[in-house]
């Protein structure tokens, strides 16, 4: 299983990945068997040097390619402005956990994507006949 992890620093605009969550998050998939492949704006080189076995990607769509889910672990703007419609064609399955709330879950449900984000309902995927009916709603 793939899995796509975006954000490796603490907070956006620093390299500094003392605590960011991605340090305990990327180990603990590993174990279970996921290979990663991470992407961040400023921070990979730092997490270089506290992670192994992770494929370094230049944006996060190469990191998406053929993701089976992809997770957003720091809140920098350019993980705003994704363009999912992009995103969801590139990735293996639609399935996106943000930790960061970044995304409105009507959004995500509109493009087709299983959305899990914290302290929100869960958004299933939509079947491509349901997807058209949204976006007409």
């Amino acid at each position: 299983m793939k899995i796509a992890v975006l954000g490796l620093s603490f907070k956006p605009n620093t390299d500094d990945v003392r605590e960011s969550p991605a340090l305990v998050i990327i180990p603990l998939l590993q174990e279970h068997g996921a290979e990663i492949a991470a992407h961040d704006p400023v921070a990979m080189d730092t997490a270089r040097l506290h992670l192994e076995n992770v494929m370094w990607c230049q944006d996060p769509y190469e990191a998406a390619q053929d993701a089976d889910a992809l997770v957003i672990v720091t809140e920098w703007n350019e993980f705003r402005g994704l363009d999912l419609e992009r995103l969801g064609d590139v990735m293996k399955s639609k399935r996106l956990v943000d930790l960061r709330n970044i995304y409105k879950p009507r959004e995500m449900q509109t493009h087709g994507f299983h959305y899990v984000s914290i302290g929100r309902p869960e958004v299933k995927s939509f079947s491509p006949a349901q997807q058209t009916q949204a976006k007409k709603a």
